[in-house]
């Protein structure tokens, strides 16, 4: 049993979804563990806790917000492609 489709234009279409997914877990988690760490060292260092891990928390997530935002509008370009690239082959077919 595969769990790909086994029509090309679908395994497309799946692949797509799953860099996607894969990709915005990583942005999001990443930027996230790091800052916060980054803050709890600062704290350790110079005190003034929390306020360093809530700081660092509150940019790393406007820094993946603005990731995510950017990496949204290529991966519309590239569905749009792949999208206008199977309607071409449907009507081929069709033919």
């Amino acid at each position: 049993m595969s769990l790909l489709p086994k029509n090309n234009s679908d395994r497309r279409y799946t692949m797509l979804g799953l860099r996607i997914v894969g990709d915005f877990g990583a942005i999001i988690a990443v930027p996230i563990i790091v800052f916060v760490f980054i803050g709890q060292w600062l704290e350790g260092k110079y005190g003034h806790a929390p306020w360093f891990t809530i700081s660092a928390f509150v940019l790393a997530a406007f820094l993946s917000g603005k990731m995510i935002y950017k990496k949204a509008k290529q991966y519309g370009e590239e569905y749009k492609k792949l999208d206008d690239r199977q309607q071409s082959t449907d009507n081929r077919e069709k033919k």
